[in-house]
């Protein structure tokens, strides 16, 4: 049987918040507007120009050129609503996806719509999330996604069943050695079977993505060596390979063992973490031949789930992400003011909790404020780790440092609590 690449792409950019001053009564309520240096927006074209439109029409191009090429992706809520809001390049990145779906040879992935923790406070803002991604998906896509991808591919078990119990028949997770028997990425896995707590919210009919419940979960788990060999070693001229090659590459494919090589990475490789200069486009652009020359196909998370059987059971009773070293929860949740930022939004989620379906207009304006503050990468920016995680966390931080970090967002959501009381307060 033929070795598949099943390759992941992650496109997600958060609203950044701007610079806030804690003043009662409010007299801004443009949280993510003006943000210093550079705005959401001039963030968004610069990227836009480096990757997202470069990057996507090449890809249009091999899947025309190679019927054996198939990749996937997930897109947040939150960028999906920058390519409808930024009028100089939004609507050409988001046309570009189209086409890539149009080729139907591109997957769109199920995820959280604000790219947030939601599952670790609130399992109905989880659900809700995940229906509001999938809504966007067919309204752009006329795709109804039927494997899911997590924040920062964050897996335990319960969550696994929660999503299994939705209708999806796959997640995407890290193929980190504590949740492999065998540690070994490259095969499907099936989902460790566990029951939800009595206590636990339930999934109703209208959260389903399917009438059909499937019997065991699949798992797709991430090679990291060979995906971060592309994302974050690809131009690092320590490494005595350099520079790297698709003849090179293909044939580490062709010599890891197992069925399917899962390739997982942020879309901002391309172009944005790896420059041009770095050839990281040539590289993408010859891999397809190299691989074929292998006889290594590359198929869609679902083609991948479809083709190979599932072995052995991914158990993760802890939470693992694809973040840092420690492949855990602590590039979010590590230290006291991440913590404290952490507790603040689920304490407002509670107060919110029965208006999450309201019509009201005011309701709803601080419900899309509020979920853009639940975007992990805020909390991220607050990490104090150091050496090489604390250079990772640095380089996407528009602050500079973690506290000027915390100050922020505290302000901004104490002065967003003060408007969730008000607006409350006035159309109870």
């Amino acid at each position: 049987m033929a070795k598949s690449i099943c390759f992941y792409f992650q496109v997600h950019q958060p609203f950044r918040i701007r610079e806030h001053k804690l003043r009662y009564p409010p007299e801004n309520h443009e949280y993510f507007k003006g943000v210093t240096p550079q705005s959401n927006e001039e963030i968004f074209d610069k990227v836009s120009q480096k990757c997202y439109l470069p990057t996507t029409k090449l890809l249009k191009e091999l899947c025309e050129q190679y019927p054996n090429f198939h990749c996937a992706f997930s897109l947040s809520g939150v960028f999906v609503e920058q390519c409808e809001r930024y009028t100089n390049l939004g609507s050409e990145v988001l046309e570009c996806f189209q086409d890539l779906a149009k080729t139907g040879k591109v997957e769109y992935l199920a995820e959280t719509y604000y790219h947030s923790l939601s599952f670790l406070y609130s399992k109905a803002e989880f659900a809700r999330q995940i229906e509001m991604q999938r809504n966007l998906m067919i309204k752009y896509f006329d795709q109804k996604p039927t494997v899911f991808r997590n924040t920062e591919l964050i897996y335990r078990d319960d969550l696994g069943e929660f999503i299994r119990l939705m209708g999806y028949k796959g997640v995407m997770a890290e193929g980190w050695a504590t949740a492999l028997p065998d540690d070994n990425p490259n095969l499907v896995r099936h989902a460790h079977s566990i029951e939800l707590g009595d206590s636990d919210f339930k999934v109703t009919q209208a959260h389903k993505v399917s009438e059909t419940i499937p019997d065991h979960l699949n798992i797709l788990t991430k090679n990291y060596l060979l995906s971060d060999d592309i994302a974050f070693r690809f131009s690092q001229t320590t490494k005595s390979d350099l520079p790297l090659t698709a003849d090179t590459f293909a044939q580490w494919v062709d010599e890891s063992p197992g069925d399917t090589i899962n390739l997982f990475m942020d879309f901002e490789t391309f172009g944005e973490h790896q420059w041009e200069d770095t050839g990281i486009f040539e590289f993408l652009r010859h891999l397809p031949k190299a691989c074929a020359d292998r006889d290594i196909v590359f198929r869609t998370p679902s083609q991948t789930i479809d083709h190979f059987e599932a072995q052995h059971n991914y158990k993760a009773t802890e939470f693992i992400s694809w973040a840092d070293a420690e492949r855990d929860i602590s590039a979010w949740l590590e230290n006291d003011m991440q913590r404290n930022a952490f507790k603040e939004i689920s304490r407002i989620e509670n107060k919110l909790f029965a208006h999450l379906d309201s019509k009201n207009e005011a309701i709803q304006e601080v419900l899309a404020d509020f979920r853009k503050l639940q975007t992990s990468d805020h909390l991220y920016y607050m990490s104090t780790k150091f050496w090489a995680d604390g250079d990772v966390h640095t380089y996407f931080s528009p602050y500079e440092n973690p506290y000027d970090a915390y100050i922020n967002f505290m302000n901004t959501i104490h002065h967003l609590d003060w408007r969730v009381d008000l607006t409350l307060e006035q159309n109870n």
